[in-house]
């Protein structure tokens, strides 16, 4: 492929988990482990990848309830369904070990396991080539933060977290953090703007901006999970890619970190 100047894309926006840091074993371990706690099933990450799948399941509160659900039915269990402030208590214990509000030096839980999928110097490399960035994110605040400022170093990064917006796909914090972070005023005079997920909700997000402002260049990228990277899963990671392409991803990268070699000038010439 010919490398063509990554300053042909303007601005890229960037979901966290599953492309800023790896959350198999803090977000979606919380999430099997407070599906367990409630209905004594633990889903895998198979179960979980399937139910992102249908795209419209980004907040892992509403996800784990959901599942919750589906297993009393499936199992046909003498349960109650729990309320979802239960839900949230019990995945914050997990994640975080304690309350959110508090310092995160006192955290202790899941949160600890992340790892990091860039480093501070992809964020330079975009500001070098002027290039604007930031994150969508349907992660609550402080996990956001967290991540963005504490370990990545990142200065006031540019955020919508959960709360700020309506949960994805609703393209709303996605089209107002482009506006804030745009010289111009979306639409066909505008730079192209491209967002980076790992879900079907994130492509759809994708989607559902350009209907509210079909005459803006917006490119769609996915990238498959770290979960889904390992050799042996490589047969679940093809398929798991070939669902991000229906659901309408315009590009497919192997990690977020390919976006340094991506030639832009294609999504803008097509």
């Amino acid at each position: 492929m010919v490398t063509i100047p990554l300053e042909s894309i303007g601005l890229i926006l960037f979901d966290i988990d599953g492309v800023i840091r790896s959350v198999e074993n803090s977000y979606r371990l919380a999430l099997k482990k407070t599906v367990y706690k409630f209905c004594g099933w633990e889903p895998s990450f198979h179960d979980i990848d399937n139910a992102k799948n249908e795209g419209i399941w980004n907040n892992d509160w509403d996800l784990s309830l959901e599942l919750i659900k589906r297993n009393i039915k499936r199992k046909n269990l003498k349960l109650d369904c729990p309320k979802k402030d239960s839900i949230v208590r019990c995945f914050e214990n997990f994640y975080f070990g304690c309350n959110p509000n508090k310092n995160s030096k006192d955290w202790d839980g899941f949160i600890r396991n992340e790892e990091l999928l860039v480093d501070k110097e992809f964020f330079s490399l975009l500001s070098t080539k002027r290039i604007s960035w930031g994150f969508v994110s349907g992660a609550e605040s402080a996990s956001a933060k967290f991540v963005l400022e504490e370990r990545l170093k990142l200065k006031s990064p540019p955020l919508i977290a959960m709360g700020d917006a309506p949960d994805k796909p609703d393209p709303q914090g996605l089209i107002s953090l482009a506006n804030k972070l745009c010289r111009n005023n979306l639409g066909y005079k505008n730079i192209p703007i491209a967002y980076v997920g790992d879900t079907i909700a994130d492509i759809k997000t994708v989607i559902n901006a350009k209907k509210i402002i079909p005459n803006q260049n917006f490119i769609s990228i996915g990238v498959a999970p770290p979960h889904l990277h390992l050799e042996s899963r490589k047969k679940e990671r093809n398929a798991y890619e070939s669902k991000l392409r229906e659901a309408g991803a315009n590009l497919i990268l192997h990690s977020v970190n390919d976006l340094k070699n991506i030639d832009f000038n294609f999504f803008r010439n097509n």
